[in-house]
């Protein structure tokens, strides 16, 4: 549906293909993050149930956060093997891995297989990210980014519903066998679907010449391999790293910890965890568009396409201020409120950010820049993480919702003082030869 009326929008069908591919790889993320996410909303139950205590959760979230680190590894290879072959190795490893969890009787075994689902888990934003840049010429890319990241929000929405119904229907290890289960379905559709806009048997003529004609020169591939030491030598790799470092806790936050505050300090039941949880995601899905919508708006009055970004980044960070008053509001459903402009905020800021990898790197980097930045991000969340379970007991979440508030706004400093803009390679003057 979404490539349908994104397709006419931007076209007809003579060049909507490509709106199909990026909507095939949202519906992985929406996989990706469902999995993911089932923990989280399963926590209440599985904790009482295994006698795991909150110190211990976090040691699970924690090997989650960071095995999910090593992204270069797993964008590096995406840009080596090629997209469709190795994204469906990742999904396929990360179904059958969440299925296994059922299997756990104790946090430990819970621990390591969290630690292999990260592995395999941190392939979805280089995957992403990757067929942005293949796909899309320049001032497509926002849209599509916005479009791929839809698949976070959503996955994690929908996880509320659908883990609470398994667990009162069946028990806690079903809902980790149908979210697996349902990747599996996915890595099917996505070999049966997918290729790259070379190989794509169905791609136009005319839409072929109208993603190559949007897209910069001066950042097509030369086929070679990616080198991470000369990525990790560049300015703007910094400057699109920190941020990420500095505001995806608020992500992982709202993923992993949420369920369990309004548990514990909000009094609610498990019921109550599916008629709400999964309102701060839908909000996050409105923020993915939101973010591509400002940018595009801005552009529109003149404004060069990563200064834009920029801004789009800053409103975000400035709009999740409201995130520092969820602990002193009494009412829940003003908290559950404040949660919801948090996730909006954040994606309108994240998707914005994330993007920009294909805007400062070259096709054959975008996939391993993409992970990299996705390991700062993943940094930021497991130390955060850490820092919750560690101190929760002492101090509370409302430090925790200020410091998202403040580390967000630090963020949108160091992306205007650290990211350049690229310039493109003066074209080399022809030699005449004299006779």
């Amino acid at each position: 549906m979404i490539a349908a009326v994104l397709g006419r929008v931007r076209g007809g069908t003579v060049r909507g293909l490509r709106w199909w591919m990026i909507s095939l790889i949202m519906l992985g993320a929406v996989v990706n993050y469902l999995t993911r996410s089932s923990l989280a909303v399963a926590a209440p139950t599985l904790l009482t149930e295994l006698n795991i205590t909150t110190q211990e959760y976090a040691y699970i979230t924690a090997a989650f956060q960071g095995a999910i680190m090593l992204q270069p590894l797993c964008g590096y290879v995406l840009d080596v093997i090629g997209l469709k072959y190795g994204f469906a190795i990742f999904a396929t490893a990360w179904s059958l891995i969440c299925m296994a969890h059922g299997m756990a009787t104790n946090w430990q075994t819970l621990a390591i297989l969290r630690g292999l689902l990260g592995l395999a888990e941190g392939s979805a934003n280089p995957a992403g990210m990757k067929a942005v840049s293949e796909w899309f010429p320049a001032k497509e890319r926002g849209l599509a980014g916005g479009v791929f990241n839809i698949g976070a929000s959503f996955g994690s929405m929908l996880a509320p519903p659908l883990v609470v119904w398994a667990i009162l229907h069946y028990n806690w290890q079903s809902a980790f066998v149908i979210t697996g289960a349902l990747g599996l379905v996915w890595v099917c559709a996505w070999l049966l679907l997918y290729d790259a806009p070379k190989r794509h048997r169905r791609l136009s003529k005319d839409e072929a010449e109208y993603i190559a004609a949007g897209q910069e020169d001066h950042l097509a591939g030369d086929g070679s391999k990616p080198s991470i030491v000369s990525i990790l030598r560049k300015r703007n790799f910094w400057g699109i790293a920190l941020p990420r470092f500095l505001a995806d806790p608020a992500w992982g936050t709202l993923a992993f910890w949420v369920p369990l505050y309004l548990t514990t300090v909000r009094g609610f039941e498990l019921k109550d965890i599916a008629m709400f949880a999964w309102l701060p995601f839908l909000a996050a899905d409105l923020g993915c568009m939101f973010g591509p919508v400002v940018v595009l708006a801005l552009q529109k009055r003149g404004v060069r396409l990563i200064n834009a970004r920029r801004g789009a980044f800053t409103l975000g960070a400035i709009m999740m201020m409201g995130v520092a008053f969820v602990g002193y509001v009494d009412n829940a459903y003003a908290a559950i409120a404040l949660l919801s402009l948090a996730g909006f905020a954040h994606q309108t800021l994240s998707v914005t950010v994330i993007t920009m990898s294909s805007d400062l790197f070259r096709r054959n980097e975008v996939a391993t820049v993409a992970g990299m930045c996705g390991t700062f991000g993943n940094l930021g969340l497991l130390i955060f993480s850490l820092l919750i379970g560690t101190l929760l007991a002492s101090v509370g979440y409302t430090p925790f919702f200020v410091s998202l508030a403040v580390l967000d706004l630090i963020a949108a400093v160091l992306l205007w003082t650290l990211v350049r803009e690229p310039v493109p390679e003066p074209a080399q003057p022809l030699s005449i030869q004299k006779t």
